[in-house]
């Protein structure tokens, strides 16, 4: 299983980022896919989940409406729309799924300053 992260960056707050993940080793389209992020000195956080059909997504509060966890079967991707960024949205954030343990990409560093 690997992944492969990408997108992140230095945005102004109010700014938007899109995340990718290309996955690779594992029958994607039969696993929910999550994206994670870890702020420094904290805990890694769920941030979003979606299912393996795409039909069903599970946010943080704390980003709800703001961002969006999409997918895509065919390309082996997941992606994560990230908009009206806050400083608080600093972090790396991952890529991740569950198959009998819990799998991670290297991680895209986001951050959010003006």
């Amino acid at each position: 299983v690997q992944f492969v992260e990408s997108g992140g960056g230095l945005v102004q707050p109010g700014g938007s980022l899109r995340l990718s993940c290309t996955a690779s080793g594992f029958t994607f389209s039969r696993y929910d896919m999550s994206w994670y992020h870890q702020a420094p000195g904290k805990e890694r956080e769920l941030v979003a989940r979606i299912t393996s059909d795409g039909s069903s997504t599970v946010y943080a509060t704390s980003v709800k409406g703001r961002f969006t966890i999409s997918r895509d079967n065919v390309a082996n991707k997941v992606y994560l729309q990230m908009n009206s960024l806050k400083p608080e949205d600093t972090a790396v954030y991952y890529c991740s799924t569950y198959i009998f343990r819990r799998f991670w990409g290297q991680g895209t560093q986001v951050t959010v300053s003006s």
